[in-house]
């Protein structure tokens, strides 16, 4: 295979709520809209996107339709801090509050309307120990 493009579909049981909060908070834009499916992308990076997808639409086929699943999307930003005090400011309750982890970032997770967690992140140099686990291309400095 050979993908051309990739990016995850949320199920959600509130299509334009969700889509709403992802606009306020993480600064997405729209770029296609119906009842059922919006997709959205990052204003600040086009290569950013994702869609929300009614649960419960005659697309999804039927033993995955009507569910919601666990998830968790990974926003890599550049000043994490900054996303923490602007989030927390915005009344976004924090399941994990900001802090750095052993093996390379320093991050803090919400939830979405629908409980997908959203981790936000920032590499930072990892111990010695996860070091060795990385490819050396891939090592965060």
């Amino acid at each position: 295979m050979r993908p051309t493009s990739y990016y995850p579909v949320i199920l959600s049981d509130a299509v334009a709520a969700t889509s709403d909060f992802y606009k306020t908070h993480f600064g997405f834009k729209t770029l296609f809209e119906s009842d059922w499916y919006i997709h959205l992308q990052s204003i600040e990076n086009p290569v950013v996107n994702f869609g929300i997808l009614d649960l419960n639409h005659e697309s999804i086929p039927a033993p995955g339709r009507g569910k919601l699943g666990g998830a968790l999307l990974s926003f890599e930003v550049a000043d994490v801090d900054a996303e923490y005090a602007r989030l927390k400011a915005a009344g976004l309750p924090m399941l994990l509050d900001l802090r750095d982890e052993p093996f390379g970032q320093r991050h803090f997770i919400v939830a979405d309307p629908n409980g997908v967690l959203i981790d936000v992140i920032k590499p930072i140099p990892p111990t010695a120990e996860f070091a060795a686990q990385y490819a050396p291309e891939a090592l965060p400095s």
